[in-house]
């Protein structure tokens, strides 16, 4: 990851805790952007839906690269991804780094900070 990308990732993170209140890993940030994708807030996700909101964040993540499209809202008002491309194998190190990339990417296009 370049020095520029590390710079902005501890910034998002540090703007992101500082919000929060608490110390937050990469799956919590997920949560967050998966929360503000649903557009919809609630006192208390289950952990079946905590899955699908961070699912639906690495979703939103990864269409900016081609690898997924949004196929459109179910009946719960809840979206739906498609899986268009193969994502090139990447060892974990490789996925998180890839990851993060796009998270900034993310905060940088909706202009949150």
């Amino acid at each position: 990851m370049s020095a520029e990308i590390t710079e902005k990732w501890k910034f998002i993170v540090s703007k992101l805790e500082e919000q929060f209140g608490k110390r937050l890993d990469m799956n919590a940030i997920l949560l967050i952007i998966g929360i503000r994708e649903l557009g919809t807030l609630k006192d208390k996700f289950t952990k079946e839906e905590k899955v699908r909101l961070m699912h639906i964040a690495v979703c939103r993540l990864f269409s900016k690269s081609g690898y997924y499209e949004l196929a459109g809202v179910n009946s719960k008002g809840w979206p739906e991804w498609t899986k268009v491309g193969d994502m090139p194998f990447v060892d974990v190190f490789e996925q998180e780094t890839l990851i993060r990339q796009h998270i900034v990417d993310y905060f940088e296009e909706e202009e949150i900070y």
